[in-house]
């Protein structure tokens, strides 16, 4: 394993308004992580720093050793909250897209999600509910062979019962030596799937650990102790 994200002494500042304070992480290679606050904790700034979409006002964000950049975002691949896709085109034009915009993306492995997921190719996202337009959000990222994945409430659209094939698609589809970051507020479905998790409140980190060790030494699952951390 070798460290892919590190940041030191990380802020982001908006005005006189502090977002993230200070923070020092490091993540490894080859773990799925919960990274995991309530509302407004900084969750959604560190992730758009994270693909090159805000800048540090003090600190480093480091990727693989180097800082955030044109050559980061050629291996992270990034799913945001909302939908950014063109409504009216098909499914299959926007993985012509990808294909072309990325080269780490593969075709097969997109169609052949698409067609686990019972979705049509020639379908146009403007026809396709919320939850399905997520889902081909979904595969398209994680159709990359990217070194790191951001999943940024990657199964709040979708029902309960599609959520454990997604879960199953995020973890039979990245790279080994990958990592995947998973922000979420729905901890009780994903913990099934973490190796650890970072807490974030207030812009800061109050807890990073293993998830084995949480259940080893509190006794509880990632959704209580998430409660009694944040007083849920």
């Amino acid at each position: 394993m070798s460290t892919i994200l590190e940041c030191r002494k990380l802020t982001k500042r908006y005005k006189s308004k502090e977002v993230l304070k200070q923070v020092d992480l490091k993540l490894e290679s080859g773990h799925i992580i919960g990274f995991l606050g309530p509302n407004g904790s900084g969750k959604t700034t560190f992730i758009k720093m994270i693909n090159g979409l805000l800048t540090p006002t003090e600190g480093e964000l480091l990727f693989c050793g180097e800082k955030i950049g044109v050559e980061s975002k050629k291996h992270i691949s990034y799913l945001p909250d909302q939908t950014y896709l063109n409504m009216n085109q098909k499914v299959q034009d926007i993985i012509a897209f990808f294909q072309d915009f990325y080269e780490d993306f593969e075709v097969t492995r997109a169609y052949d999600m698409l067609e686990k997921l019972k979705i049509s190719p020639q379908d146009r996202l403007k026809t396709l509910s919320k939850g399905t337009k997520e889902k081909v959000q979904l595969v398209l990222v994680m159709s990359r062979r990217a070194k790191l994945y951001v999943l940024d409430e990657p199964i709040a659209g979708v029902d309960p019962a599609a959520r454990d094939y997604i879960l199953n698609t995020i973890i039979s589809n990245y790279e080994p030596e990958a990592s995947v970051l998973i922000a979420t507020h729905l901890i009780a479905d994903i913990e099934n799937v973490l190796d650890e998790i970072v807490f974030l409140r207030d812009g800061q980190i109050v807890c990073h650990t293993s998830v084995d060790e949480i259940r080893d030494k509190e006794g509880k699952s990632v959704d209580a102790y998430f409660r009694e951390v944040f007083k849920c």
